[in-house]
């Protein structure tokens, strides 16, 4: 007995416990996160797709195609376009607000853009 090991309970509801509220942060962050990257893949896809002599209209145009594919509430007039160097350059700065519980939810950040840095 005096070499025995072992997790007791309140051990084993304890980690139960922040386990679970661990997996259920993952599982409400997740989907957002995964939203930012096709936001930023379907931005960089329409720099590709129209060329230096765009309009503004049609960069937002090309962009809201591609988000309509995607299945995306993000619009391209949510796109803040401009040159550099030449090149378009489609950037985005959106919050995303998760609710957890009750009153209690995680504001996230997230800031995207086609320029090469």
């Amino acid at each position: 007995m005096k070499y025995q090991r072992g997790v007791a309970l309140s051990g084993l509801i304890f980690w139960g416990v922040i386990i679970t509220l661990v997996a259920v942060l993952g599982m409400k962050v997740a989907p957002t996160t995964i939203e930012y990257y096709k936001i930023l893949k379907d931005a960089k896809a329409t720099v590709n797709k129209v060329g230096p002599e765009a309009t503004v209209a049609d960069v937002r145009r090309t962009f809201d195609n591609f988000a309509n594919i995607d299945s995306l509430d993000f619009k391209g007039e949510q796109l803040d376009i401009s040159k550099e160097g030449g090149k378009i350059v489609a950037s985005f700065d959106y919050d995303k607000r998760i609710p957890l519980f009750a009153n209690v939810s995680l504001i996230i950040n997230y800031k995207g853009s086609t320029a090469e840095h």
